[in-house]
């Protein structure tokens, strides 16, 4: 019979990956907390938050949901998300869009380089990434949807996404 295994339980990797995590104007306690989540599973270098107001983290509902891991995950409050973009691309920071966009690209079909570090911008629930972000992004990135909707949850998708950038990242460090 299999026994479930608890934190402290566990012996996954501890790898971290060089990936930034961006939102955009996302603003939902809820989401924020789940992003807090994912980064941590994830372990991604960091969230950076544009466009909202730093006193969200103090919100009970960010709190529940992020299980404590707003207190480890590193994170940035920024308001201008084009100034952050702008900065990441004069690093040489691979900047990808997560949004379907007359070009983008399944993401399980994505190719990433060896020993690069990369952005994953993402949007708020009704309006997305904004379009001059769009603009300046090295490829923009879907998942693949089978039903009627366009679109899902932005923490569920950030989590698939993330799951299909990190599996091609170990990828590089099992050569």
């Amino acid at each position: 019979m299999s026994e479930q295994l608890d934190h402290y339980s566990t012996n996954f990797s501890s790898e971290k990956f060089p990936i930034l995590l961006i939102t955009d104007q996302v603003n939902s306690p809820a989401n924020l907390g789940s992003l807090f989540r994912l980064a941590d599973a994830f372990h991604i270098e960091k969230i950076i938050f544009c466009g909202i107001d730093e006193a969200i983290i103090n919100s009970n509902r960010l709190k529940r949901t992020a299980r404590s891991t707003q207190n480890t995950v590193s994170c940035e409050f920024e308001e201008n998300i084009e100034e952050v973009v702008n900065q990441l691309q004069e690093e040489n920071v691979q900047l990808l869009a997560l949004e379907i966009t007359d070009d983008s690209i399944p993401v399980e079909q994505l190719q990433l380089q060896e020993n690069q570090s990369l952005a994953l911008i993402i949007g708020e629930e009704n309006l997305g990434v904004n379009k001059n972000i769009l603009e300046k992004t090295s490829a923009n990135i879907h998942i693949t949807m089978f039903g009627k909707n366009s679109s899902m949850n932005v923490a569920q998708a950030t989590g698939i996404a993330l799951y299909e950038i990190t599996k091609k990242l170990s990828s590089f460090q099992q050569k």
